[in-house]
């Protein structure tokens, strides 16, 4: 019997095999049937005593309920552990009311999915005021890994000028940016942001002295709406940028945003794949590979036993 598989949803299931066939497991599709009143049904593959999910969590509402029922069948048909790999996880920027009466989504999806599973292995997840993700997800383990290491890798083989800057739109971004500058062995800069509204910032850059005439590498971790990187585009053209290349962990922008990113001045955008966007060209496979790597030595153990 198979001690430890996957199981994805369909519309990642090749994201899914990639990391299936690094671990040396199997794969299997989790099926969803909608009815024509909205509910679903969900249909899990055969199942093995440690369980993977692998969701991304972004458009989350219907997968969300997926994950509840595949986690139900799971147990049900024998799953001893069930580790959620959610490389994008939704609904952690509410982690406080910003005004009366709002609720506080973070502690709630927090609570729903550790009542579920017994894992959650996610990537830069967007935590504010949290500083340690296993307080969101009460009584079971959770990870926060960095896509660092793998955009790092990436731009080590595009024959990036030494003279590039690597730059964060704003303070939350210095993880990221101190991070990725670190290991290519650049110098960084971050920008001061002022919000308006989901879709209106300001953007100045203390040390706009080190952008004029440099290559410029922006990163951050959720690209949604793009107002942040086009207003931070437009403060490092007119800072004297010589170029500007986008790297975006989370990319949730509709495809179309592209074009005003261009018009704002970024010559290209590249992401991650912790969802599927036609921006994807940095692969996220060995990351999580290392994260999961115990629970394969664990059922390996198990099995010779």
């Amino acid at each position: 019997m198979t001690k430890v598989a996957i199981q994805s949803l369909q519309s990642v299931a090749s994201d899914a095999g990639r990391l299936a066939s690094r671990l040396g497991i199997v794969t299997h599709e989790i099926e969803i049937h909608r009815f024509p009143d909205g509910e679903l049904r969900v249909t899990i593959g055969p199942v093995a005593p440690v369980t993977i999910i692998y969701a991304p969590l972004d458009r989350p509402n219907d997968k969300l309920l997926a994950i509840l029922f595949a986690t139900e069948a799971l147990r049900r048909n024998g799953a001893e552990r069930v580790i959620l790999v959610a490389p994008y996880l939704c609904y952690m920027r509410q982690d406080t009311a910003f005004h009366p009466r709002e609720a506080i989504s973070q502690r709630v999806i927090g609570k729903l999915l550790a009542d579920v599973v017994d894992r959650i292995i996610t990537v830069d997840a967007h935590l504010h005021r949290t500083v340690d993700i296993c307080s969101v997800f009460p009584g079971i383990e959770a990870d926060d890994l960095s896509a660092m290491p793998a955009i790092a890798d990436a731009m080590c083989e595009s024959a990036l000028d030494p003279a590039t800057v690597v730059v964060g739109p704003d303070a939350e971004s210095v993880q990221w940016v101190s991070e990725l500058a670190g290991r290519l062995g650049l110098i960084h800069a971050v920008g001061k942001k002022t919000r308006h509204g989901d879709r209106s910032v300001d953007i100045i850059f203390p040390a706009a002295e080190l952008i004029k005439g440099r290559p410029v590498l922006l990163v951050d971790d959720i690209v949604s709406s793009g107002g942040t990187l086009i207003a931070c585009a437009k403060t490092l053209v007119a800072a004297g940028a010589k170029s500007i290349d986008a790297i975006v962990t989370h990319a949730l922008f509709p495809p179309e945003l592209t074009r005003g990113f261009a018009q704002a001045g970024i010559r290209s955008i590249r992401s991650t794949n912790s969802v599927s966007h036609p921006t994807n060209a940095i692969l996220l496979d060995a990351v999580l590979a290392v994260a999961l790597q115990r629970e394969i030595d664990a059922g390996s153990v198990t099995e010779r036993s």
